[in-house]
């Protein structure tokens, strides 16, 4: 089998040839899928993409074109695609439902206990030539805070672990609550998670139609003004300009994330300045820095969690030649 893997970074190469015990043939593309280079795909049996790779129904007739109907995705989440177009087209597609939940977990925690110790405020002021020690860099200890989890399925759980770890009480909203998590939250509210936490971390699957903007300002206003917020989710999830001006007013005080709105046209690009992202409201929010932190949505990009992602893709096309289904499959 021929496959045309996409958004894989030079780094990741030698993984992806370590980990190929089916000895597929192999074809791997640094650029993420986007219209311009679906062609890429001409000559393979099946296709393998990632997060903010562009599966709409544009790409997916064109693989359909090309004889392929397995169209897989090496992430946990399936919003960058048209399903609707797939069924009607008959692509097969499938996922990665879990890899390590510490990859993501081991972020969020780190953005949050940043924002606590004001540690990013402290180094810009530093570098700045500025060692005076400030009245802003006054902080709280890790055993003396309450940290919400919003969302505790397995990463959220290992966030709270991690929480629970260095002392923090440590809270969780879920409308499935876990076994597993109990070990490490407890289970309250929503209203009673926002209002009592001081870091809040976010950890909600993404539905496109269904919870777009599921962090509002009437979300924001339900948290303490010296509360940070943590998302390491999906941008969708969070309303940019009433986070923005939540922190701007100091609403909250500060907001760390590993994921924006727009992900397509900013993530994975190199811009000469933030004066040209292409999104106003992302720019204006990232003008907030150091009390608003952006990473590049590197959550997963640990050697356990590609290994993982990596793996069981290879696993589900092999089920799927084997047996004509696979247990990953998107329905």
């Amino acid at each position: 089998m021929k496959i045309v893997c996409y958004g894989v970074r030079p780094i990741e190469r030698a993984y992806f040839e370590k980990l190929n015990k089916y000895n597929y043939d192999l074809k791997l593309v640094e650029e993420f899928l986007t219209h311009d280079n679906a062609e890429e795909a001409q000559g393979c049996d099946a296709v393998l993409v990632r997060g903010n790779c562009v599966c709409d129904r544009e790409n997916l007739e064109k693989f359909k074109n090309y004889g392929i109907n397995w169209v897989f995705t090496r992430s946990v989440g399936y919003n960058h695609y048209d399903l609707e177009a797939a069924k009607e087209l008959g692509i097969t597609i499938a996922r990665v439902p879990n890899y390590s939940p510490y990859a993501v977990a081991n972020l969020a925690f780190d953005l949050g206990a940043s924002m606590v110790r004001h540690t990013f405020e402290a180094i810009t002021s530093v570098h700045s030539g500025d060692f005076t020690m400030h009245p802003r860099f006054f902080s709280n200890e890790y055993q003396k805070l309450t940290v919400g989890i919003y969302g505790a399925g397995k990463i959220g759980a290992i966030e709270g672990k991690l929480w629970k770890a260095m002392g923090a009480k440590v809270l969780a909203y879920d409308p499935y609550p876990s076994d597993f998590a109990k070990q490490y939250v407890e289970f309250v509210s929503s209203d009673d998670l926002l209002a009592k936490s001081d870091v809040v971390s976010i950890h909600v699957p993404y539905f496109p139609g269904k919870n777009e903007n599921l962090v509002n300002t009437d979300f924001l206003k339900k948290m303490k003004k010296t509360a940070f917020l943590i998302n390491t989710a999906r941008g969708e999830l969070g309303d940019t300009k009433a986070i923005k001006d939540a922190v701007e007013n100091e609403e909250i005080a500060g907001y760390g994330a590993d994921v924006v709105i727009d992900e397509t046209k900013i993530m994975g690009h190199k811009f000469a300045s933030l004066e040209d992202l292409p999104n106003e409201d992302v720019k204006s929010l990232m003008k907030l820095y150091p009390r608003v932190l952006i990473t590049p949505h590197m959550g997963s990009f640990t050697e356990p969690a590609l290994e993982d992602m990596i793996s069981i893709s290879f696993d589900n096309f092999h089920e799927m030649s084997e047996n004509g289904s696979c247990k990953n499959l998107v329905k």
